[in-house]
């Protein structure tokens, strides 16, 4: 079987929708797009497929809704376009939906949302249980109340998170390009569109530059930074045109459209996904290449010898991220050391921390159980 008959059996869709193809470039929202999806997305769940929507679209309709020339910069008037907008973008897929006899979720998350343990699993349950009862969840991140701090960046993290949280078989995001090419088509009309890769690929990175849409947060980069997201849960990532006709149900039937990016191996543990899904680390271990080979090689845990320097203020419990010595990512965990208990402790053996720290600690700074490979 084809990788790209494997999505022709998935149970469990996530599929974003971008804002300029939401509100056609700023005009609004698109009432005859939205009714079109809609209608792909109920042929999904009357074949007994599972969907949640990510939908992008509130600030850029609240930037309409106020008369706003261009989305604003100032973090209060962004909140304020997104309290407006979220009113008409809820408002109309709950009028398509219905017209399927499909009832619908609104679901507004925080980064905060999904970095606190419990959170997480809250949203995990609630969002199981509304696909359960058929209901088609939509999901948007909270711009109303979210800050630097806590927020995402994009919708497309926010996809990727959620695929992660629900174990998706397939996440599909929606653009208005026919997908990833080697080149900007913008501006070189002979670029070639990459048809299939693994996610895991350095190059595509290279491919998707950095270009950032007038209405949106994302681009092609957020898109391949999703899917790697994704792909932690063994998820298949489809970037494709939203504005082709029928083209969920395309992808649904295994044609080749748009970019199929594959997950490298099968989903991670549901603890595990968390981990790696964490994007706001509260510091940084860097290690040296004996702790780097014993992490990857063997699956121990991470002893304070191993670590050559410790960077941010952080306290036990919390995520931080271990680094080789050339500054590339190797795993993140869950310290047992707060940041000035690390900083007295790395460099040592586990017999000498009593003496240090003047009480008998966890031999690890992360347990092996608390660290997930990059």
């Amino acid at each position: 079987m084809s990788n790209r008959q494997t999505l022709t059996s998935a149970k469990t869709w996530v599929i974003k929708i971008g804002s300029s193809l939401l509100t056609d470039d700023g005009k609004g929202l698109n009432r005859t797009s939205m009714a079109a999806w809609v209608g792909q997305v109920a042929g999904f769940c009357q074949a007994g497929i599972s969907v949640v929507l990510v939908s992008s679209g509130a600030v850029a309709e609240g930037v309409l809704r106020l008369g706003l020339k261009k989305r604003p910069s100032s973090i209060q008037e962004q909140q304020a376009a997104a309290a407006v907008g979220q009113m008409g973008l809820i408002q109309a897929y709950e009028s398509e939906f219905q017209k399927f006899g499909l009832h619908t979720a609104q679901i507004l998350l925080t980064h905060d949302d999904l970095s606190n343990r419990k959170r997480y699993l809250n949203a995990r349950t609630t969002l199981k249980t509304l696909l359960e009862l058929g209901v088609v969840p939509v999901i948007n991140e909270n711009d109303t109340v979210v800050t630097d701090e806590i927020c995402f960046g994009d919708n497309d993290t926010l996809a990727g998170l959620v695929s992660n949280l629900i174990n998706a078989e397939v996440m599909v995001i929606l653009t208005d390009q026919e997908g990833l090419y080697e080149s900007d088509p913008r501006t070189n009309p002979d670029a070639r569109l990459v048809s299939e890769a693994k996610s895991s690929d350095d190059s595509l990175f290279d491919f998707a530059g950095s270009g950032v849409g007038a209405l949106g947060r994302g681009g092609m980069l957020t898109k391949v930074r999703a899917a790697r997201l994704a792909a932690r849960s063994g998820t298949y990532t489809c970037i494709a045109s939203g504005r082709e006709s029928g083209i969920l149900e395309k992808l649904r039937a295994g044609e080749a459209k748009g970019t199929l990016l594959l997950p490298e191996s099968g989903p991670l543990a549901s603890r595990k996904q968390w981990l790696a899904g964490h994007l706001k680390v509260k510091g940084t271990l860097v290690l040296d290449a004996g702790a780097v080979k014993v992490l990857k090689n063997s699956g121990k845990s991470l002893l304070p010898v191993g670590i050559k320097s410790a960077s941010g203020k952080f306290q036990r419990g919390e995520v931080v991220s271990c680094e080789d010595e050339a500054g590339k990512p190797v795993a993140r965990g869950l310290v047992n050391y707060d940041s000035e208990e690390t900083a007295k402790i790395i460099g040592h053996s586990t017999d000498e921390i009593i003496s240090l720290l003047g009480y008998d600690g966890d031999h690890e700074i992360i347990h092996r159980d608390n660290l997930v490979l990059l």
